[in-house]
């Protein structure tokens, strides 16, 4: 079976409960996936993964400082996460708080390491984003999200 793992920083909680949402939703979607704090990861763990998730509250625009740390300490592996399926959520304060810019720095990364990027053509284009607690849409966006990244891994899991 497929191995999924969505790692995530939270202070507040809203960025953990997106990733418990993503997580359930892979696993329901026959992909055995983990949800994991950043805080708690290393970079060569990544390497057992079919597919990996990123999560990061918007500070300032970007990404928090812990995701940033592991995506900075990727370059001990790179390369090595070529092919691997890759996606990105966030979650802000504010509207027009810069979750996308935050989301799109993940995925810029992800792109480098050579990862193949799940979008969505409905909803949440580039990944889901809260702006707060998730509700109920933000919670659909989050479960759409997972399934689409299962359904993506298992095809290439079988290619």
């Amino acid at each position: 079976m497929a191995k999924g793992i969505v790692i995530y920083h939270s202070r507040t909680g809203n960025t953990k409960e997106m990733a418990e949402i993503i997580a359930q939703a892979m696993n329901d979607a026959q992909v055995a996936t983990g949800c994991q704090s950043v805080e708690t990861v290393r970079p060569d763990e990544l390497l057992g993964y079919d597919a990996i998730v990123l999560g990061s509250p918007c500070y300032y625009g970007q990404m928090a400082a812990p995701m940033k740390q592991l995506i900075d300490d990727l370059v001990g592996i790179h390369g090595q996460l070529n092919g691997k399926i890759g996606a990105a959520f966030a979650s802000s304060a504010n509207i027009g708080g810069g979750s996308e810019t935050t989301i799109m720095g993940i995925i810029e990364a992800m792109l480098i390491a050579g990862m193949v990027i799940q979008g969505d053509p409905q909803g949440a284009h580039y990944g889901p984003l809260a702006i707060g607690r998730p509700d109920e849409k933000v919670r659909q966006q989050c479960q759409r999200r997972g399934q689409r990244v299962a359904e993506l891994t298992r095809r290439l899991a079988k290619a």
